[in-house]
């Protein structure tokens, strides 16, 4: 029942508007689920979206930005009001970026990108996390990775480290390989972006 939230917490995430009433529901009870102590909530926004736009870019993105970009902040701003983003660690990303050229039809209106596994991006606040800065950098094609490289294994790494979970220590061996919660392979906790 979210009704008795007051009306410029609602405003807040959107809650009054087309585009963000959706999402924003999700960020308000994702805020209330942690001050109840829930540990854990993960929100998804997706399903049909063309978040992954192979075709429709601009359009799709720009939909898409106007439903999360007012909740996603409401979310951090309120959780900072109530003293609660110091403890919550937000992170907000995909599973990979885009390329830098064209997919598909190649027209002003119709236009994609393909999936781009080495230049992604991710923002995290609160949680012991600096604010306000940016950390790691592309070419000037926006291809390769030119500057302070993070692979996926040390942004778990460094997540798990945010929570208090030693990534090192849930090892198990199997057919002569380490296993860890981040891979067989090295992976390192990117101290570089903690408070």
């Amino acid at each position: 029942d979210l009704e008795s939230e007051s009306v410029g917490v609602k405003k807040l995430y959107g809650l009054e508007e087309d585009d963000t009433k959706v999402f924003g529901r999700q960020c308000l009870m994702a805020r209330r689920l942690v001050e109840r102590g829930v540990r854990f909530v993960q929100l998804y926004h997706g399903a049909g979206s063309k978040w992954d736009s192979h075709s429709g870019m601009e359009k799709n993105h720009a939909r898409l930005c106007a439903n999360v970009d007012q909740p996603i902040v409401g979310l951090i701003q309120d959780l900072k009001q109530r003293g609660l983003l110091d403890e919550t660690l937000v992170i907000w990303g995909g599973e990979f970026g885009r390329t830098n050229y064209c997919q598909g039809k190649l027209t002003l209106e119709n236009y994609g990108r393909d999936h781009h596994p080495h230049g992604f991006t991710m923002f995290m606040a609160g949680g012991g996390v600096k604010p306000g800065f940016s950390y790691g950098a592309t070419d000037d094609f926006s291809y390769n990775v030119a500057e302070n490289p993070v692979h996926v294994r040390d942004l778990h790494a460094t997540v798990m480290h945010q929570l208090g979970i030693d990534h090192e220590k849930f090892t198990y061996r199997f057919q002569g390989l380490d296993f860890k919660l981040t891979g067989v392979e090295k992976s390192s906790v990117v101290k570089d972006i903690l408070a």
